[in-house]
């Protein structure tokens, strides 16, 4: 049963990788053209950014001051190895696509396997996830994701040395998962686990150090460019904060201002999670505070679907959220068509999406979020504990099975 169920977990990804691939394939034969990329919504970083950080002709990530890749070095390191897969690397974008598109692919499906670990009963929700299959080649967050879901996955069994490292690698790939140091260090606080929480905090941000250590040295600028760009990056495309001023809102000192709604966010989810009589597992509180960091950050780009999607469904363990999983999900796939045609109009098709349309795409987005969050709060804390869920739930103080 196991080997079946494995199978078919493996056929499904796979599906929905081909699925995505499918949907890139028209830029990928045309040439990556501007405006036909968002008319056909078939955009990704894989292509663009192949020429225009040099990767074309090997360049290290880093060497330039001004077209260092805005990514951290995880990422970057794929990014530069790749390229010397590629034959006649100065004219092949398409041989280029096509290698980290089979390497996402299988990551993917590394992943899915991973989830279907940690959640039985709904891991088929991520390969059939419509807006995560039309975002899967826009970059290379998948593997951010997988190495960020490989951290839960071992911290919930009370791994917690090899669920840091896999965290710091995460860390280094892509910087988000570093908001999920937030319900580790609250978990292990209200286990009394001090020293495992400083163990735990000084192996994940020292991985990190020692991966990013090289670039720093050697590097700096190059290396510091990502967190600069978001450092002076002003109200950006999908946020909040883009949405308000496409209605007429503008809002001065957007830094703070997003720095402080994700505070008070923070600040909502530890208050919620010390209301919880039962310590949760880290699988089920991740997505709450990813949500909140996406949702309060100067940008939302499409891709972020990758990173959330895993966690929601992790989010969800037996419960019969299947409903709200879907509405969250319709709006994340009203957003993707939204994003790509507003971006047509933008760079000069002759049709696409108005501004206030995009805009309301916007906060329909934060709204089915906002519900989801909302639902998966409400039915972990008022049900009642069903006898068939005893064994499950136990998996909060005994790990996993």
């Amino acid at each position: 049963m196991v080997k079946y169920a494995t199978k078919s977990m493996i056929v499904l990804a796979l599906l929905g990788a081909l699925l995505s691939f499918a949907k890139f394939d028209h830029c990928r034969n045309s040439g990556w053209g501007t405006p036909d990329v968002y008319v056909h919504a078939c955009y990704s970083d894989l292509s663009a950014l192949y020429g225009d950080r040099g990767l074309n002709t090997h360049q290290w990530p880093y060497s330039s001051d001004t077209k260092s890749v805005e990514y951290p070095p995880g990422t970057a390191m794929v990014m530069w190895a790749t390229s010397w897969l590629v034959p006649h690397a100065s004219t092949n974008y398409k041989f280029y696509f096509d290698v980290n598109a089979l390497l996402i692919a299988l990551l993917f499906i590394g992943t899915a396997l991973i989830i279907s670990r940690m959640n039985p009963k709904y891991w088929y929700l991520l390969p059939l996830s419509p807006a995560v299959i039309a975002s899967l080649y826009i970059n290379w967050d998948i593997w951010a994701v997988i190495s960020a879901v490989a951290a839960i996955y071992y911290f919930d069994r009370r791994k917690f040395d090899r669920s840091a490292l896999w965290l710091g690698l995460s860390i280094a790939t892509k910087f988000f998962p570093i908001v999920l140091l937030i319900p580790i260090a609250l978990i292990l606080y209200r286990k009394s686990k001090i020293k495992e929480l400083v163990r735990y905090s000084i192996i994940a941000l020292g991985s990190w150090l020692l991966l990013n250590l090289p670039f720093i040295l050697t590097t700096p600028t190059g290396w510091w460019r990502f967190f600069k760009l978001n450092g002076e990056r002003g109200a950006d495309f999908g946020s909040l904060w883009y949405g308000l001023q496409l209605f007429g809102i503008n809002i001065k000192h957007i830094n703070n201002f997003a720095v402080l709604l994700f505070l008070i966010g923070a600040g909502a989810f530890a208050y919620y999670f010390f209301l919880i009589k039962r310590i949760p597992r880290l699988a089920t509180i991740a997505f709450l505070i990813v949500a909140v960091f996406t949702s309060t950050s100067k940008v939302y780009s499409p891709q972020y679907i990758v990173w959330l999607t895993p966690l929601a469904i992790l989010a969800m363990g037996k419960r019969n959220l299947r409903r709200d999983f879907w509405i969250w999900q319709a709006g994340e796939a009203i957003y993707h068509l939204a994003i790509w045609e507003y971006l047509a109009s933008y760079t000069g098709s002759h049709f696409g999406l108005p501004a206030k349309g995009y805009a309301l795409s916007i906060f329909i987005r934060l709204a089915t979020t906002a519900w989801f969050a909302s639902r998966l709060i409400t039915t972990s804390s008022t049900r009642e504990i069903q006898p068939q869920e005893l064994e499950f739930l136990s998996i909060a103080t005994d790990g996993y099975a």
